[in-house]
């Protein structure tokens, strides 16, 4: 399962997202000003595969350093990949 979170971490959507996908073991994928939750102790103790798309990060000011060491960049065109191999997409936060 893969979990896309738009929202900003300050956010009661975005939180819970996150929670969903640390609850359900899920992938998460962060974009928009989900971007955000990539930063250095972010993600509220997540343990599974963080992505985050290069380009919203670019666009926010995010570079290498203000990331997560573990966390896995995306262009879009990846995310359209990853997206279709798996067998659930939620994407509601």
């Amino acid at each position: 399962m893969l979990v896309l979170v738009k929202s900003a971490p300050d956010t009661v959507d975005g939180k819970r997202g996150v929670k969903l996908a640390r609850d359900m073991a899920a992938d998460l994928v962060f974009l928009q000003n989900g971007v955000y939750f990539a930063q250095n102790d972010m993600m509220e103790g997540f343990c599974g595969t963080a992505y985050v798309l290069e380009e919203d990060c670019r666009l926010r000011g995010l570079g290498e350093a203000d990331l997560e060491k573990d966390i896995r960049k995306l262009a879009y065109e990846d995310l359209i990949d990853l997206m279709s191999n798996q067998d659930k997409v939620v994407g509601i936060f």
